[in-house]
């Protein structure tokens, strides 16, 4: 709970700064850093959900507030003496206090924003506004896992190295190794730390020991040369004065240079994840300063984020359907448009566009203006070009698209869906919040709202959903929801969506996820990336498939590439998990009926909301009278039920595997030829009134009339768990 005050932001800081010049305050720090930056896990269990959850409590500190601390002890003091266990608890729990008054201060009042002037008037420009932002930026979640900074250097820099080379005195390998190694001594020490404890007398005990490390330490981890050590950590060490640290949100030194000397030979680094951090962002001031170099940074750091969106997407969907630097030309010759990373998938499209763009300085101490200016030049101007890609991309025989090779890019394609993602290259804080209350988009049946991302996101969503039907389905919630979820940042939305498969009811108007829904995504991060003993796969969208006729279907579709069935992929990925396991039974079933008579079996589904149905057929007749059979039954099953769209799956008998797909898709018109052809079909005694996550209006007896209009009974058919 925040402490309320009436103190101004200022006078609180002040007190911290005065708290931070304690002797041994330090401890206090490394207190702080051990409680809420780590976590243990029983070796015979591995790690699990309850493990991660911790690092999501209201009562930890998050790491802007640890690093102030760290920014203040650095300007006043590293006296270094160990407290009297009831000294250290005195400061512990005043940073606390002070921590939380803090926050209760940034914060605009309650009274003030909810009056009846502002209810009636401007409420959603109070809630947008700079103060209410600059907490969000101050206080929301990290937009990156540390890894991610750290292994995103290799190919952010990978163009820079003879600058490391030549003005750093090393490689940019060799700076990750060393820093990768500074991550394994640190896990060490914080074990063997723990185990000395136990051993020593109560006013000895200290976890600052964890967090010290020499030249001599790291070079006997990396297997480099001292003088190598000792060149990499130089450059992220902190040197000059911390003097301007003023307020909370002024420039802080110990964010860009993280480590602090204590002696010729001895630093303390308190948050790994500020140095990792440090690495991904402080090399560019150094171009920056550099005037000879300056120019070509520049070019780098555009390159680096465009051929990092290429090769994540082409995880997901082949380098086939992945092109860069895309020019659009007019009928006149000319260039009209340029897309940096185009996706082309069946009927979907993906228009993406790269930013590099910061937050400045003054935008993240609360400036509307600069807040709004920053966005418009990193996020807005990024999604403007790409709605007028997105608009010519619509007319084929006006514009023409040509590949990075100069070759051509067919749009002659009746696109269904086109999504705009505009991806920044850096930590972009409170970004989540911003795109709700800046941006401002237009849509259309065909070009959906727009998705926006940091690199850490697109590297995770392309993790995480490396098919093309389970990454686009995603892509289209979030479109669909964009205004509807409140969240402090997206892998929080991801992470719902990988467990419970993001859905809003109709009653639903708007829905808030708490920050621990992503602790089975950071998980499966973790065991992915760093290899710690968990779960590499969330519980949820991602397994229930597994092993099933319907994962087979999955595959088979996504193969094809056909925008004529992929809807179906997409359907299936709406359906309740009770429903997936029923389909799976009535295929195993039909199935296996096909394989001892030889006869065509079939399945049938129908959902009035959205008004769409299914039909799959199990059968080895040849493909021409097999496709015959599937369309005439899906053509009648549409009319009958009156159904927008219909897709028909023919199946092999023998393993259940995909044969080929048919889908109608147009508007339902009264025939009297097909009311002829239908007329002598059984009708069903009651209809399914499914909604999307297939709750049954009204449930369906064993012996009673399969509402597929069989005519069988429904134990005898589709037996749906209804």
């Amino acid at each position: 709970m925040l402490v309320k005050t009436d103190r101004t932001e200022q006078e609180i800081f002040s007190d911290l700064d005065e708290l931070s010049k304690s002797p041994g305050y330090a401890h206090a720090i490394a207190y702080f850093c051990h409680r809420d930056n780590t976590f243990s896990y029983n070796l015979d269990e591995g790690v699990i959900s309850k493990d991660v959850l911790q690092q999501f409590s209201y009562e930890r500190l998050v790491r802007t507030e640890v690093s102030a601390l760290i920014g203040l002890i650095f300007k006043n003091s590293l006296e270094l003496t160990i407290p009297e266990p009831f000294v250290l608890q005195e400061y512990v729990n005043k940073t606390e206090e002070l921590l939380q008054e803090l926050h209760y201060s940034m914060m605009p009042r309650p009274d003030k924003i909810f009056n009846k002037e502002n209810l009636s008037n401007n409420l959603e420009g109070i809630i947008g506004s700079g103060a209410m932002l600059r907490e969000a930026m101050f206080y929301g979640g990290e937009s990156a896992f540390h890894f991610q900074y750290r292994d995103l250097c290799l190919k952010k820099y990978a163009n820079d190295d003879d600058f490391f080379l030549t003005e750093k005195g090393y490689s940019l390998t060799q700076a990750y190794e060393v820093i990768f190694s500074l991550d394994e001594i640190q896990n060490k020490q914080l074990n063997s730390n723990m185990e000395q404890m136990v051993k020593k007398h109560p006013n000895e005990w200290t976890y600052l020991p964890s967090f010290i490390f020499s030249y001599e330490l790291i070079a006997n981890e990396s297997g480099f040369d001292i003088s190598v050590v000792k060149a990499v950590l130089d450059s992220f060490t902190a040197i000059d004065s911390n003097e301007s640290y003023q307020s909370i949100d002024s420039f802080n030194l110990t964010n860009a240079y993280p480590i602090l000397k204590i002696s010729d030979d001895e630093f303390i680094l308190f948050q790994y994840y500020s140095l990792v951090e440090a690495f991904y962002e402080t090399p560019f001031f150094w171009f920056l300063s550099d005037s000879s170099y300056k120019s070509k940074a520049l070019i780098n750091r555009g390159a680096f984020t465009e051929e990092f969106a290429k090769e994540r997407l082409e995880r997901v969907f082949g380098k086939e359907h992945v092109f860069t630097n895309v020019n659009i030309y007019g009928s006149d010759g000319n260039i009209a448009g340029e897309i940096d990373v185009l996706v082309i998938y069946a009927n979907r499209v993906i228009v993406l566009q790269a930013k590099s763009k910061k937050l400045t300085l003054k935008a993240r101490q609360g400036s509307k203006v600069h807040i709004e200016d920053d966005f418009q030049k990193a996020v807005q101007a990024a999604y403007n070009q790409g709605l007028s890609c997105a608009e010519f991309m619509l007319e084929p025989d006006k514009y023409k698209l040509k590949a990075d090779d100069g070759s051509d890019i067919n749009i002659n394609i009746d696109f269904k869906e086109i999504y705009i993602m505009c991806v920044v290259s850096d930590h972009y804080p409170a970004l989540f919040t911003q795109s709700q209350q800046f941006l401002k988009y237009q849509q259309t049946d065909i070009i959906k709202p727009p998705y926006v991302a940091d690199v850490f996101l697109l590297d995770t969503l392309t993790e995480m959903l490396d098919s093309p039907i389970h990454f686009l389905s995603y892509i289209n919630r979030r479109a669909l929801y964009s205004k509807q979820i409140q969240a402090s940042f997206e892998l929080t939305v991801l992470g719902y969506h990988l467990s419970k498969n993001l859905w809003l009811e109709e009653e639903n108007s708007f829905i808030h996820l708490a920050d621990d829904i992503c602790a089975d995504l950071d998980l499966a991060m973790m065991a992915r990336r760093r290899g710690i003993p968990g779960n590499k796969t969330p519980e949820g969208i991602l397994t229930k498939y597994e092993g099933t006729y319907l994962d087979k279907l999955f595959k088979s579709i996504e193969e094809m590439n056909n925008s004529n069935i992929i809807d179906f992929g997409f359907l299936l990925l709406f359906l309740s998990e009770d429903t997936i396991n029923s389909i799976n039974q009535a295929i195993d079933k039909i199935t296996k009926l096909s394989l001892k008579d030889g006869e065509t079996h079939d399945l049938t589904m129908f959902f009035n909301k959205p008004s769409i149905g299914f039909t799959i057929h199990t059968n080895n007749y040849p493909k021409a009278a097999a496709l015959k059979s599937l369309g005439d039954h899906c053509e009648r099953r549409k009319y009958t039920s009156k159904a927008a769209q219909w897709h028909g799956i023919c199946l092999s008998p023998e393993d259940g595997t995909f044969r080929f797909g048919v889908t109608l898709d147009f508007t339902w018109k009264h025939s009297f030829k097909m009311g002829e052809i239908v007329k002598n079909l059984p009708l069903a005694q009651k209809t399914i009134d499914f909604n999307i996550k297939n709750k049954a209006r009204n449930k369906i007896g064993r012996n009673e009339p399969c509402p597929c209009n069989s005519g069988k009974k429904f134990k005898k058919c589709c037996i749906l768990s209804c």
